[in-house]
């Protein structure tokens, strides 16, 4: 299978550039790819289209956005991440120039790509326009990001001088969320709805990253059609098991509609390295689980913990829980990776025990997903593909657009529960409607458990204007019976998180490009 993955294919010349500047010298370069020698065959383009591929998200990135909302913390407090969860951060950040700068050059190779590839005498223009759907759609995917990090940005469709860049000013972010969805709709009509390559974008990844930029967006009527598109091409369903739907064994399955593939000693990624116990691997394990995050997953019977008829017992707090709750987070008495049981209470003298190290939970939690025995040799050389998108996340935009848009119906409730009715979770079904504000609690819920720690909860809690409600205060993290009988609730009250409403709904220009273009404005209260 691994043979399929694109990401075998990658072009050494990523950056692929216009060429030379006639006015240093008429030579052609031997230290990058030229248009003087490029772009002469269909190989090229796809290539070249590769490469735009390779801009997606890292391992660090796709696990450090949970860490920075209200369901995680990160565990090392010099890392910029922990500065940004204590609201202490500002412009000249390197996360926040970093994710500005990466965005914008896979924005740049997309744009190589687009403004060459005309160049190649075609045979197989089908090809070529799929191509170009592949392209146009993480083109758009890179600006998602950007508008909703940054609000107004510069909005970039060609290949630009240096010169030009410096005269670029900020796009209003409503034109760029227009941009976007416009990229993705056309995009869609030249893609196929499967591609023999697994990794490349297809058919429904373009409407289904539609719907979410567009339910990003506000613009939930949008949403809902793009949402219904991708239901509608009868082409995924929900893979039958939650437990092991970030293995090895069910990559490619029926519900992943675009990931970023990965492969051992070709392109690996070290998400096992930066997320697993440290007493399977003692060196990173960048963020942890916050009691908040455990707190979310209902019993079994489908009521909250906080119901006095739930049957909640504090004794045993991890007992007859939504399933997802220990597929998704390791809790006291979970076998870990290499068949051991997980024990972080302080004084458990194992190496996950809280205070154990720097890089011991500092909750009493550790994340589970994408944590996988095959990894455990080599923690750094992973193989596991990241899931960008998956059809649960498209039931759920579904639902949540509907509701946003106030057209509550029995194909909201239908959404919602597909999703708590996977085999191995089983939640009892949402049997009626509620009001509308009922619903929109629902569903936010909903996601919060279904998608957690896969990199949207930062994005979520934000564009829903709730982060300085959920953010701000000390952290807590697991409770547990002490040596002496009594039940105690791990807090660090040394670490406050802050959310500033006035300041942090957009992350900061980064400076260092106000000070290579002083047209870029800075956003509010920066």
């Amino acid at each position: 299978m691994k043979n399929y993955k694109v990401i075998a294919l990658i072009f050494a010349g990523a950056a692929l550039l216009p060429g030379c500047n006639p006015d240093l010298l008429n030579t052609i370069p031997n230290d990058r790819v030229s248009s003087e020698i490029y772009w002469k065959t269909e190989n090229d383009a796809v290539l070249a289209s590769n490469a735009v591929y390779t801009y997606l998200e890292t391992a660090a990135n796709f696990t450090n956005w949970d860490a920075m909302s209200d369901i995680g913390h990160v565990t090392l407090g010099w890392r910029e991440e922990s500065l940004i969860e204590k609201g202490s951060y500002d412009a000249t950040y390197g996360k926040i120039l970093n994710e500005w700068n990466d965005a914008y050059k896979g924005i740049q190779a997309a744009n190589a790509f687009l403004s060459n590839v005309d160049k190649i005498p075609v045979t197989d223009q089908a090809r070529i326009d799929r191509l170009k759907g592949e392209v146009r759609t993480l083109r758009a995917y890179f600006y998602s990001k950007l508008a909703i990090l940054y609000g107004d940005v510069p909005l970039v469709t060609s290949i630009i001088t240096v010169e030009e860049s410096r005269e670029l000013t900020r796009t209003p972010v409503a034109q760029v969320w227009d941009f976007i969805s416009k990229e993705y709709t056309e995009s869609a009509t030249l893609l196929p709805v499967s591609q023999a390559d697994k990794g490349r974008v297809t058919k429904g990844a373009a409407l289904a990253l539609n719907a979410r930029a567009l339910l990003y967006a506000g613009r939930f009527k949008e949403a809902a059609v793009a949402a219904k598109q991708v239901m509608d091409l009868n082409a995924y369903s929900l893979y039958p098991s939650y437990e092991n739907l970030f293995t090895y064994a069910a990559e490619n399955n029926s519900e992943v509609i675009f990931d970023k593939q990965s492969i051992k000693d070709i392109q690996s990624n070290n998400i096992f390295s930066l997320t697993t116990p440290n007493s399977v691997f003692p060196q990173v394990n960048s963020f942890v689980p916050t009691k908040l995050a455990v707190d979310a997953y209902q019993m079994s019977n489908g009521k909250a913990i906080t119901d006095p008829s739930s049957g909640f017992d504090p004794k045993k707090p991890y007992d007859k829980r939504d399933p997802r709750l220990k597929y998704s987070i390791y809790v006291l008495g979970s076998e870990l990776p290499n068949g051991k049981i997980y024990d972080s209470r302080p004084e458990s003298g194992t190496g996950d025990a809280i205070g154990n190290s720097e890089n011991s939970t500092s909750t009493g939690f550790n994340t589970r997903k994408y944590l996988n025995k095959e990894d455990i040799a080599q923690p750094n050389n992973g193989g596991i593909n990241l899931i960008l998108m998956r059809y649960a996340e498209v039931l759920l935009i579904y639902a949540e657009a509907k509701i946003e848009a106030n057209e509550l119906d029995q194909s909201v409730l239908d959404a919602i529960n597909k999703v708590r009715s996977r085999p191995d979770v089983n939640m009892p079904p949402v049997a009626k409607l509620g009001s509308q504000d009922e619903m929109r609690k629902m569903v936010r819920n909903e996601r919060q458990v279904e998608l957690a720690f896969e990199g949207l909860r930062y994005f979520d809690i934000r564009r829903w204007r709730i982060a300085e409600q959920v953010v701000p205060g000390i952290l807590y993290g697991m409770t547990y019976t002490n040596a002496a009988g009594e039940l105690k609730t791990i807090s660090i009250p040394a670490f406050v998180k802050i959310f500033n409403k006035e300041r942090d709904y957009l992350w900061p220009i980064p400076q260092r490009e106000k000070e290579l273009n002083p047209n870029l404005t800075q956003n509010p209260n920066w």
